[in-house]
């Protein structure tokens, strides 16, 4: 890495919001600032803006200015990276900084939580993905985005939610208090509904996971139902990474957080507690080359 490197950035970016972190070369937080999706799937030149308008909030707030840009070393864990073409489309885009490294959020997420060490961690969030950090190999399960994979994410769950409730208005499936509360979002109008999900992200999708979590504790059938079925998926994955040679798993993200009361004894039994988030993975990944794919 360059000798002129006088900072290190952390870049969290998943598909509801981008973080980003400014350290010193001791470690010390200078700044940090939270923006948009920063999902390179979704769009590199898009994921680009949101990365470095919050790099540029978090500089301010460390007193730096864009000439400092070049004196920055930026690890980018980044939802959507796992996707070879993606990841070099983005990669190709134009920046200030003074090094870039980029790979999976995932995979930052999985540094972090076992503080730079090999490990194993399903993050569970708008979307979802595992990754094994073993014996210097990477292994990777799901991720392959919202709406063909990311069992176990808000988005997923979201979806099923609106298909639900949709049921409930053509009197299929129950009216419960959860589907009444997704109608008044759209002003009880299916139209809006249909319209809406023409251009829904996966954040919006995952926009509903609060509410969910929240009917559910108030005996919501369907909000139950939905986090049983989020609950099966996320032992599915982590069954997945139990037979490749996981021995406990961490457990992270919005939805991974707030599902672990539904998970099956055996599965809680196997949880590790995070070291660390995924902001401290991607700041590791910036003191060295952590690139998923060759340049």
């Amino acid at each position: 890495m360059a000798s002129t490197i006088k900072y290190y950035v952390g870049v969290d970016g998943g598909g509801t919001s981008c973080r980003a972190r400014i350290c010193d070369l001791e470690g010390h937080c200078l700044g940090e600032a939270k923006t948009g999706s920063a999902n390179i799937m979704l769009g590199g030149s898009v994921a680009m803006a949101s990365i470095q308008d919050a790099i540029a909030t978090a500089a301010s707030l460390a007193q730096l200015t864009e000439a400092d840009y070049g004196s920055m070393s930026v690890g980018l864990a980044l939802a959507g990276a796992e996707q070879k073409e993606s990841w070099y489309e983005f990669m190709a885009l134009p920046h200030p900084y003074g090094a870039v490294t980029l790979n999976t959020d995932a995979y930052g997420a999985c540094l972090g939580a076992w503080k730079g060490e090999e490990g194993t961690i399903l993050i569970a969030g708008t979307g979802s993905c595992g990754i094994l950090l073993k014996d210097k190999q990477q292994q990777v399960i799901g991720g392959r985005e919202f709406p063909i994979s990311d069992h176990g994410g808000g988005a997923v769950m979201g979806l099923r939610l609106i298909q639900q409730v949709l049921l409930s208005v053509d009197d299929i499936v129950p009216h419960t208090s959860l589907a009444l509360h997704v109608m008044k979002h759209f002003d009880n109008d299916v139209d809006a509904v249909v319209s809406w999900s023409k251009t829904a992200r996966p954040c919006d999708y995952g926009q509903f996971s609060p509410a969910i979590f929240a009917h559910a504790a108030e005996g919501d059938s369907l909000a139950i139902e939905m986090l049983k079925q989020t609950a099966a998926d996320v032992e599915m994955l982590l069954s997945a990474l139990f037979m490749r040679g996981a021995e406990q798993v961490c457990l992270m993200g919005s939805i991974g957080e707030h599902i672990q009361p539904w998970l099956a004894p055996p599965f809680k039994t196997r949880l590790a507690l995070p070291q660390g988030d995924a902001m401290d993975g991607a700041i590791a990944m910036a003191k060295g080359c952590h690139n998923l794919y060759p340049l």
